[in-house]
């Protein structure tokens, strides 16, 4: 007696798996426990064994098909079934022929009449149906939960997207190329999910179009390509500056004397700069045509400014080899000729790692998005007073928000997490910085 072997309970929030790899063919014998395939949850690469011992008669899967609970995945024939059990027709049964021998390749749709000695004849009219293919309908798109995911954030309809990989498996990276053709596709500036045509807004209200500024447009753009090509994360973190604003208020007026502001994002610049010195992979880039990670022996921090005409991100180069007043007369000179239109292209070009910094207008923390090709960005809150323990004691300190957003294809939560805190451990013991950083 045949036993089919299905895919068993997948558990808690797991719809489908994607098969990686199938373990066992046709003829092989095999024993209970045995891995039968090899599937892909979006958290693990897992083998499901085979529930009992046997010999495979069928293979109802391949590599790339995306598996649903109860699912069959192999037909097999206990293996003393074959040695021991008797023949399925007895042998004084002539075999049945079938009136007319079947085309080769032709599949008979029904089965013919066959009369056994001592028996009504069973007639062919009644005979059941043969059973429905297992794989009628429409093939599964071979894409992990994980890619799903990723396209359904970005817009993409998953079943528009060509896969690269074995048995046309789509990938993440699949799913970037494909929303970066949209992108770049067209001369109007088409923009992925956002190419999307808008529903009839006047059937509730009226309404009024104003055109998107080139800033406003170009932001939108960058933006959306940077979404689209890097999955990101965002990690939150606290920092004291009580001290360091006492360090900033009483070396302001000398700072301001050389022709600049001693202000907080002057200071970050100053401190990021060495803290990615110990930190390259946050100062790389990921080139997945060639599967590389472009490591950059510079640094140049972008620092986004708010203008009337949309947001800009003039660049401090080499910002590792400037002093901090260098860093704060360039950063004033920088943001001054960014709101009066006088910024070069070029001086928002070449960014190795970038600031924003909301902490003037307010809000207690935000994702900011990466501006690729970079992979990670620093976002700044607005400082508030709170109640910490410090020195055996609660007393009011000044807390800063920092919000770290990453590309997590190269940098891991972990990393994120050491840069953090020792960007912190350096914002609140500033000394550190004389001792090498």
């Amino acid at each position: 007696m045949s036993i089919t072997i299905t895919l068993p309970e997948l558990g808690e929030g797991v719809d489908t798996v994607d098969v990686v790899a199938v373990l066992v063919a046709v003829g092989d014998r095999i024993e209970e426990e045995q891995g039968l395939i090899e599937v892909e949850t979006d958290k693990a690469s897992v083998e499901v064994p085979s529930t009992a011992a046997g010999i495979v008669t069928e293979v109802h899967v391949s590599p790339g098909d995306v598996l649903g609970e109860a699912t069959p995945i192999i037909t097999l024939e206990p293996a003393e079934d074959r040695a021991d059990a008797p023949p399925l027709v007895p042998e004084s049964v002539p075999e049945p022929v079938p009136e007319t021998p079947p085309e080769d390749n032709e599949k008979p749709t029904r089965p013919v009449s066959v009369q056994v000695p001592g028996e009504e004849p069973f007639p062919a009219a009644l005979a059941p149906p043969l059973p429905a293919p297992l794989h009628d309908g429409p093939k599964p798109i071979p894409a992990a939960p994980t890619v799903r995911r990723f396209a359904r954030e970005v817009g993409v309809e998953i079943g528009e997207v060509a896969g690269s990989g074995p048995a046309g498996r789509i990938s993440i990276e699949d799913v970037t190329a494909h929303a970066n053709r949209r992108l770049t596709r067209g001369a109007t500036g088409a923009v992925g999910a956002a190419t999307a045509a808008l529903p009839d807004l006047e059937r509730w209200g009226p309404v009024h179009r104003e055109a998107m500024s080139k800033v406003r447009r170009l932001t939108a753009e960058n933006l959306t390509r940077a979404w689209v090509t890097a999955p990101q994360v965002t990690n939150h973190e606290m920092a004291d500056i009580t001290d360091l604003e006492k360090f900033r208020k009483h070396y302001r007026e000398r700072v301001e004397a050389a022709g600049g502001k001693l202000t907080m994002t002057a200071i970050l610049v100053k401190v990021l700069a060495t803290v990615l010195k110990s930190f390259p992979t946050l100062n790389a880039a990921v080139d997945m045509a060639s599967h590389e990670i472009v490591f950059r022996d510079s640094i140049h921090i972008g620092v986004a400014v708010d203008t009337e005409r949309g947001l800009l991100v003039p660049v401090i180069r080499d910002a590792d080899r400037k002093n901090l007043t260098e860093i704060a007369v360039e950063l004033d000179d920088l943001a001054a000729r960014s709101r009066n239109r006088k910024l070069m292209p070029d001086e928002m070009q070449g960014g190795t790692f970038s600031i924003s910094n909301l902490g003037g207008i307010g809000g207690t923390g935000f994702s900011p998005i990466i501006n690729w090709p970079e992979v990670a960005i620093l976002g700044v809150s607005r400082g508030r007073i709170e109640a910490q323990w410090h020195e055996g004691d609660f007393r009011p300190r000044l807390m800063l928000p920092l919000s770290l957003s990453y590309d997590h294809r190269l940098v891991d939560g972990a990393d994120a997490a050491r840069f953090l805190s020792r960007l912190v451990q350096i914002l609140e013991q500033p000394f550190l910085l004389a001792l090498g950083g």
